[in-house]
């Protein structure tokens, strides 16, 4: 996405990530925001669900009330003489949490890709809170609010922790530039910043990278890297977040409090989508799971019924799950 810093080049190993144990992290970085945020290892420094900022009659969190804001009908996606995604029809119901299970090759990622704009599909329709968004670039699906995370993550090597942070919230009055050199405009250019900052940096510490903050993205590990692209994702405010292996390289500790908060969001309205291949991950945190294999859906049901379809055990589990 971005070429290589001078400074994240081979010869400087990533930096070594280190198991978590409700401690917080030190950080060298002066900064007021980072300091006003709670220590306290049982609250992990802040309530995520107070660093989103929250509309509650959007999110209401009424199971009454409930509908699809994410549907997907007949999706198609050809590649040559491959179909790699083949009539894929699904929903995903307001404040839930929904797992997209299958095989390597299953078309879960592709299917994520041409939800979000990544790939143009050869037929079929995404809509999203009513409206279609079939086609549409990345980023004008992102600031509708459906967001999302990569299997492989996406920093801006070049930039630090920080930067890469600071770009991630929307509606930034900074980015225009007679904004930003005006004299009647350029105070609440600074005020905006300001307050994005002290939100990043409580975000940073929720994550507990915020002793990486000035480090360069590129010389992160794999797990710090998979933190910091949540941490972007959830700048964004989505109301749907689909989250392509979010837990892959985290460590179980920050994993098991990723989830709890993951479980808050979800308890306030905030829709996840996930793909994962911890089968007792998915099996213990959903209440609903979609099964692709081979680019189809195969069963679309509760753990429970996917645990006791014989058609899923032969071709996907191998097993008991």
């Amino acid at each position: 996405m971005s070429g290589t810093d001078e400074s994240a080049t081979g010869e400087s190993p990533p930096v070594e990530e280190t198991e978590t144990d409700g401690e917080p992290s030190s950080s060298e970085e002066p900064s007021s925001a980072a300091g006003d945020a709670s220590t306290d290892g049982d609250s992990l420094g802040t309530d995520l669900a107070e660093l989103v900022e929250d509309d509650p009659e959007t999110h209401a969190g009424d199971e009454a009330g409930r509908y699809a804001p994410l549907e997907v009908e007949g999706l198609r996606k050809e590649f040559g003489g491959i179909t790699a995604v083949d009539d894929v029809t699904f929903d995903v119901e307001e404040g839930t949490l929904t797992g997209l299970i299958g095989p390597n090759g299953a078309g879960k990622s592709t299917t994520f890709n041409l939800i979000t704009g990544m790939l143009d599909p050869t037929d079929g329709t995404v809509r999203f809170n009513g409206e279609e968004i079939t086609g549409l670039q990345p980023h004008e699906i992102a600031n509708r609010g459906l967001a999302r995370t990569f299997q492989i993550a996406r920093e801006l090597e070049e930039m630090t922790v920080l930067e890469n942070m600071m770009l991630a919230p929307k509606g930034q009055v900074g980015e225009s530039l007679w904004r930003s050199i005006m004299p009647l405009t350029r105070g609440s250019v600074r005020e905006q910043e300001t307050e994005q900052l002290k939100r990043v940096w409580e975000v940073l510490d929720f994550f507990e990278i915020d002793h990486l903050a000035q480090e360069y993205a590129g010389n992160l590990s794999g797990g710090q890297r998979k933190l910091l692209e949540m941490a972007r994702a959830l700048l964004t405010d989505p109301d749907v977040l689909l989250l392509d292996e979010p837990f892959a390289g985290v460590n179980p500790t920050l994993e098991k409090r990723l989830l709890e908060h993951i479980h808050e969001l979800r308890e306030r309205g905030y829709t996840f989508l996930i793909v994962e291949h911890d089968m007792d991950l998915i099996m213990n945190n959903c209440e609903r799971v979609i099964v692709m294999h081979q680019g189809r859906i195969l069963k679309d049901g509760t753990p429970a019924e996917i645990k006791e379809s014989e058609e899923v055990i032969e071709a996907y589990l191998g097993g008991e799950v």
